[in-house]
């Protein structure tokens, strides 16, 4: 086979793969928890794609989840077989997607109506994980249309819940039993512009909510009640210089060097201005370098939360959301880096370096597995903005090195 043949090919596909994923943006696959139906439209849709590639044998393996209208999340697994018993390569990306946020914040377009402007699709999941997921699936049927079998089998993964923790998306195929120590797993869900960055290690993940419990009161009464938004305002900023200099450690290894603790969504309170609110609900998102335990940040935030019971008389309380500790980093010498990187430099010419991220992605439930995995793939870092994108060119190069990777 001539690389420059398979190139010419996919190339000859990039209108199909703009119209393909300008069809999936306006599915919008969300989560129960964002107030959504969940991924069932969107994953019919990508079923019907694969059995008109040809795949060899497409599964569904979907979760239970009485949340949604469908009763279940799905997962489907698609197979190409290989010719020989090489160890397998997977391809994994997600089906869900994030909320939009505020409408008004989408200038480009509405955040499920996508359009195509200056070499770019804008819409809600084009980068997340949209594009990687198009190009996974037409690198093969770029190697279909030519003839190619691959010599190891070329397996498609697509999750849901990805957004959401991933019990009922990766983790669910993990536990039937689908993947092997020997495979090589790819999960092409984070990356940078250059496409020479493969991340090989993620920091711990640690979602919570805090909980203030005062005594609503109308406004011009404030002294006969406890204004839970206000210490829940202060445990929040007591929270946030408490970790950020107790957990001050830098590591140049990872893309974001120190760990990160954001406070992000808030609960309503009160409907009314003149109450004073009885219950505050804040959330914090903290991304953990790996040298430190999630217990004892757990732990500290634990006893901050106490020490304002005490100073105040309300009752504060913690509930974690997220709990998951990094994995051990893919050791660099394994073959999945290796070939990778031997791909990219082929395909592209570039030396792809390896390192860390802050955000989470499916690799870390392989790693703790002890199956190395495995992320890379070209974006302009975009997600979950307002005015998400995917560059069409990212797309198309980007199912160059799939396509070439697959005949390895």
């Amino acid at each position: 086979m001539e690389m420059q043949s398979l190139f010419q090919q996919i190339e000859k596909l990039e209108p199909e793969m703009v119209k393909t994923l300008m069809e999936l943006i306006r599915i919008p696959a969300i989560g129960p928890e964002g107030k959504g139906d969940g991924e069932e439209e969107k994953a019919q849709a990508i079923i019907q794609i694969l059995h008109a590639i040809g795949f060899d044998k497409i599964i569904r393996y979907d979760a239970k989840d009485p949340r949604v209208s469908s009763g279940k999340r799905p997962n489907i697994a698609a197979y190409l077989e290989g010719k020989t018993d090489l160890p397998r390569l997977w391809f994994v990306t997600h089906l869900d997607v994030v909320p939009a946020g505020k409408e008004k914040l989408w200038t480009a377009t509405k955040p499920f109506e996508p359009i195509v402007k200056d070499g770019c699709i804008y819409g809600r999941g084009s980068e997340d994980n949209g594009q990687s997921l198009v190009a996974t699936i037409y690198a093969i049927k770029a190697l279909k249309q030519l003839g190619i079998r691959p010599k190891r089998t070329i397996a498609l993964a697509f999750v849901s819940d990805e957004e959401q923790g991933s019990d009922m998306g990766i983790q669910h195929l993990i536990k039937q039993g689908l993947f092997r120590k020997d495979d090589l797993i790819l999960v092409p869900d984070s990356g940078n512009p250059k496409g020479d960055f493969i991340e090989v290690a993620e920091k711990s993940i640690l979602w919570f909510k805090v909980t203030t419990q005062g005594r609503q009161i109308h406004a011009s009464m404030p002294s006969k009640g406890i204004n839970a938004h206000r210490i829940g305002m202060q445990v929040a900023l007591a929270l946030d210089e408490m970790l950020h200099s107790k957990y001050n450690s830098y590591n140049k290894y990872f893309t974001e060097p120190t760990s990160t603790f954001e406070p992000t969504r808030k609960d309503n309170n009160v409907e009314a201005i003149n109450i004073v609110p009885g219950e505050d609900v804040e959330y914090f998102d903290c991304r953990i370098l790996p040298n430190y335990k999630v217990y004892e940040v757990l732990a500290e935030v634990e006893k901050t939360a106490q020490d304002f019971e005490k100073k105040t008389g309300a009752k504060i309380t913690v509930e974690i959301m997220q709990n998951q500790p990094a994995p051990e980093l893919v050791d660099c010498n394994s073959p999945i880096v290796i070939l990778l990187q031997k791909t990219i430099k082929e395909a592209r010419n570039i030396n792809a370096t390896v390192g860390g991220i802050g955000g989470g992605t499916c690799a870390a439930f392989f790693r703790a597995q002890g199956i190395p995995a495995v992320v890379w793939s070209t974006i302009d870092e975009v997600p979950h903005q307002p005015n998400e994108y995917a560059k069409i060119q990212n797309m198309i190069e980007d199912a160059k090195v799939f396509a070439l990777l697959a005949t390895k």
